[in-house]
């Protein structure tokens, strides 16, 4: 029994992917509150080490987070750690040998694996450090193809490439957990996606948002803005139902032009539904369907667990919504003939944010989440430019930088209470409404600092007699 009380009580490593670094935290997070557990960090943490050592979690709360996260790389029983391999010994000497015991008996196998950050460790180098451990208990055999458990040392050499120090700034050694899930960055590429468009999302992009957006199995998600389907791909995977709309008739239907190299239409079966169909998961597909997300067309009542979205910027896909600014927007019998098309003007950036914040007020449970890129041009970026809503809380702000001088921010906001009369109103009393109608400017600004750049590179040109 005080075996089983100890072994409650570990420590346990992340090792986490030094990309993204901004997304790391909240996704790690939002996974922990899953399972209703705290995010409490060891001391002298990090946010943006790749090694985290984290506390007052047990080994199904740490193999949970490890089966959903695409930031983590691996997890670990942590079994010591220190700024020498001498302070490592130490540690792991004093390790309670109750907690090394069932892995290390005489009919066990195990292999020792060495891993370095930042830095690049020669065959010998690697295999004096294993042997530099002999120190520790082991009775089993060394199995090297398919051990029982696995070990490994992890030395951090800081993440500066072009100052590597000769010995490591902190040394850990622990028990080997689980892996993360970055495969499904490569199994999900859109390289390799049966539907695409111009704005597709990254599969990697795609996961995080589903995890910030704490998806779990039978949740019903929405995307507004849904395009090819990309996030509703990733929501899925994680066992939701999914559904979307979009203004745009030939994606949602998949006709017109197509965004592949090398290919001018779109074939018979590229649509959203093959997308899921393709990754096994058509059975999680409710329907998306051809609806403009100025004029909801949903009934008043919460719906859905989360709404996870990419609203249009105006850069590669353009920024409509139906309606005229003309006096009569409608034939004057008031009868739209089946091949009607209706007139569309422009939506502006303000006006979609505004609008989303309304509905996510009205349709998301309480607890659900929304999620969405808010496009920044950066010499201007404050954070009053961040949309709020009396309804929303701001849970995360994560920048995932696109130039010298732009950048989108990934803003995760939880529903906290039901919306009451005024609240759709009340960004226009918000000392805050003024700067984020800043980004209706977005396309202008993008395009601007990009024509001042290749001002620079032809002024270069011509300095050089090129």
């Amino acid at each position: 029994m005080a075996a089983s009380n100890s072994r409650s009580c570990l420590q346990y490593l992340l090792h986490l992917a030094h990309d993204n670094l901004d997304f790391r935290l909240p996704e790690i997070k939002a996974l922990l509150a899953l399972r209703t557990k705290p995010f409490r960090p060891c001391e002298n943490f990090k946010e943006k080490s790749p090694f985290w050592c984290l506390d007052g979690l047990c080994e199904d709360d740490v193999r949970s987070i490890m089966a959903r996260s695409v930031c983590a790389k691996s997890a670990f029983e942590l079994w010591g750690h220190g700024q020498t391999h001498s302070e490592l010994k130490t540690s792991i000497l004093k390790y309670p040998l109750e907690n090394m015991s069932p892995f290390m008996h005489k009919d066990s196998t195990y292999r020792i694996n060495v891993y370095t950050f930042n830095k690049t460790l020669q065959f010998a180098d690697r295999i004096k450090r294993i042997d530099a451990m002999e120190y520790l208990p082991f009775e089993g055999t060394v199995s090297l193809k398919n051990p029982e458990h696995i070990f490994c040392l992890l030395e951090d050499y800081g993440a500066d490439p072009n100052n590597i120090p000769e010995h490591p700034n902190y040394v850990y050694f622990g028990r080997w957990i689980a892996d993360g899930q970055r495969e499904l960055i490569r199994s999900h590429s859109v390289k390799n996606r049966h539907f695409i468009g111009n704005t597709s999302m990254d599969a990697g992009l795609s996961f995080l948002m589903a995890n910030h957006a704490k998806v779990k199995e039978n949740d019903l998600i929405f995307d507004p803005f849904v395009g090819t389907g990309s996030l509703l791909v990733a929501c899925s995977h994680f066992g939701a139902y999914v559904c979307g709309t979009d203004i745009d008739y030939n994606t949602i239907h998949g006709k017109g032009r197509s965004s592949r190299k090398n290919q001018k239409w779109r074939g018979p079966d590229e649509n959203i539904r093959a997308n899921l169909r393709q990754y096994g998961a058509e059975r999680m597909y409710l329907d998306v369907m051809v609806s403009d997300a100025a004029k909801p067309v949903w009934r008043k009542a919460a719906l859905f667990d989360a709404i996870i979205t990419d609203p249009p910027y105006g850069i590669r896909e353009s920024t409509r919504k139906t309606g005229s600014h003309k006096d009569i927007t409608k034939p004057s019998d008031g009868i739209y003939v089946e091949s009607h098309v209706p007139v569309s003007q422009a939506y502006h950036l303000s006006d979609i944010f505004t609008d989303l914040l309304n509905f996510s007020a009205r349709h998301l449970v309480i607890g659900g989440r929304l999620v969405y890129w808010l496009p920044i041009y950066r010499p201007e970026y404050c954070e009053e430019m961040v949309p709020l809503h009396p309804c929303l809380r701001l849970i995360s702000n994560c920048e995932q930088t696109l130039s010298s001088h732009t950048s989108r921010r990934l803003i995760t906001m939880e529903k906290i209470k039901e919306p009451e009369e005024l609240d759709g109103l009340a960004h226009l009393s918000d000392p805050r409404f003024s700067p984020y109608q800043g980004h209706n400017a977005f396309r202008e600004k993008y395009f601007s600092g990009l024509n001042k750049r290749c001002g620079k590179e032809d002024n270069k040109s011509e300095v050089n007699g090129e």
